[in-house]
């Protein structure tokens, strides 16, 4: 089962359990399923279909982001309770995501990868950096990758 018609089902559990929380996160991501479906219609899709995984991971992970972002600007504009809202739906949506790497997981793959690549200039760290995010595809932070990546030309 792909994760749009696992959510499209969760819709109804949250309701019966009376989750408002839960409910509205998951109508909103939803929501966002179906524009980026209609995004993207042009090109393959009809408006009915739904995305495949990897499409829909991408549209969780700009959620989590957007939701991340909003946690930072109340935190420092002093909107403790905003920023607990925003926490309470960031944990929602990162149960959608697959687990991520740790630092020293990616450090070893950052490692191999270097080595492999015979990158040894410190100018082609954002290259490398790119390299390393497409072949982890989602299974690490770019925040994370990006500090290993530049600790590894010091």
């Amino acid at each position: 089962m792909s994760l749009h018609n696992e959510i499209s089902g969760k819709i109804k559990d949250a309701m019966i359990k009376k989750d408002a929380v839960r409910l509205g996160v998951l109508r909103n991501l939803l929501s966002s399923f179906m524009n980026e479906t209609i995004a993207i219609v042009q090109k393959t899709k009809k408006p009915q279909d739904f995305l495949n995984d990897e499409e829909s991971l991408a549209v969780v992970r700009r959620l989590v982001k957007q939701r991340k972002d909003s946690i930072d600007q109340f935190t420092k504009g002093g909107r403790a309770d905003l920023a607990d809202s925003e926490k309470a739906e960031l944990v929602i949506l990162e149960s959608f995501l697959p687990a991520q790497m740790s630092r020293d997981e990616v450090l070893k793959v950052a490692t191999a990868k270097k080595t492999e690549l015979g990158i040894t200039d410190k100018a082609k760290t954002g290259q490398f950096v790119g390299i390393l995010m497409k072949e982890l595809k989602g299974k690490a932070d770019g925040a994370v990758v990006k500090e290993v990546a530049e600790s590894l030309f010091v």
